[in-house]
């Protein structure tokens, strides 16, 4: 069958713009079958990372068809596939005859060296600055390995799996606002670190990865890294779990952050769903303690009194009570 490729060519510091190529492949080629092929026979200045070919190196992570993906996972019939999804989805009739198009582009949130290849410099380097090894004094073990039981062990398997492909940064919303954030794959690989035994460094780690928005309260909680994650590392899981160590062991009074998590959880215990009147000055406000934070909130509750959205009331939702002891049964499972 016939396919056609439009590529993101460029340079860097120069504008993107598309070159269009047309192979004939097989169902079952991968992409980076189908880019090699381009490469090797019709174009050899096209420039992308490749390695292993078998999705265990991460090299070859690219956009397709506008998410991240590893091109030697993804072959021809899933994008056509997936690509017929999205024209029924939108109602749109597609030619029987037409040649199926399939678009390539480097990772997003990095930049562009040549054509698919990114600069990775800031994905290494806070990668680094959550210090995803296990500490120096912790391996200083006498006279015997340091042994995990099963159990342990197992705790390590599902963040273990990462292979630093940069999907996920590339995708993560968070890292595009705000140039401070770690990334997703950087708090998965921390999480590793406060999930494994052998490390004598937890307590450290989580204040660390509790600073204001460049950690883990950074996160918006988008799913999309959960959705992009070749290796199902589910790296805004990871997150969540962090953010729970540092919530067991802090009060309202810690942060704002902290205080958004255990207030919001709290209204909703309470009423069924979020009391804005009571939200906002318990976070912001910190019960009536912080008068900057009151202040703040003072130019948006005019507006929302002007145009009539200001509630006067709260009426707790039905089944209030079965919401509330769901909550508490799952906070019991956490402990």
């Amino acid at each position: 069958m016939q396919i056609r490729f439009k590529i993101t060519r460029q340079t860097q510091n120069s504008a993107p713009e598309f070159q269009t190529y047309t192979i004939d492949a097989e169902p079952g080629n991968t992409i980076l079958d189908c880019l090699n092929r381009i490469k090797w026979e019709q174009d050899g200045t096209l420039a992308f990372r490749k390695n292993c070919r078998n999705t265990i190196c991460g090299s070859c992570s690219m956009r397709i068809n506008g998410r991240s993906t590893l091109a030697c996972k993804e072959n021809i019939a899933s994008e056509v596939q997936r690509l017929q999804k999205i024209a029924n989805a939108n109602s749109a009739q597609t030619p029987s005859d037409s040649i199926p198009e399939i678009t390539i582009a480097p990772m997003g949130n990095m930049p562009v060296i040549k054509d698919l290849v990114v600069d990775m410099t800031s994905f290494w380097n806070n990668l680094e600055a959550v210090e995803p090894y296990v500490s120096t004094e912790a391996r200083k073990i006498p006279e015997r390995e340091f042994l995990q039981t099963p159990e342990e062990r197992e705790k390590l398997n599902q963040t273990g799996n990462c292979i630093l492909c940069g999907a996920c940064y590339s995708e993560c919303n968070a890292r595009e606002v705000n140039p401070e954030f770690v990334g997703p794959h950087a708090l998965a690989k921390a999480y590793r670190m406060v999930a494994d035994n052998r490390d004598d460094q937890t307590e450290n780690r989580l204040e660390k990865y509790n600073q204001s928005t460049d950690g883990v309260w950074g996160c918006t909680r988008c799913y999309y890294c959960n959705s992009v994650c070749p290796m199902d590392v589910a790296p805004m899981d990871q997150i969540g779990k962090i953010k729970q160590e540092i919530l067991d062991r802090k009060d309202a009074q810690a942060s704002r952050s902290i205080r958004h998590r255990k207030v919001l959880i709290n209204l909703v215990k309470e009423g069924g769903w979020i009391d804005e009147r009571k939200f906002g000055v318990q976070v912001v406000g910190n019960y009536f303690r912080d008068i900057k934070g009151l202040l703040s909130l003072g130019p948006l509750g005019l507006r929302m009194i002007v145009k009539g959205k200001f509630p006067l009331s709260f009426e707790p939702s039905e089944g209030t009570e079965t919401v509330r002891t769901l909550i508490e049964s799952v906070q019991k499972l956490e402990q």
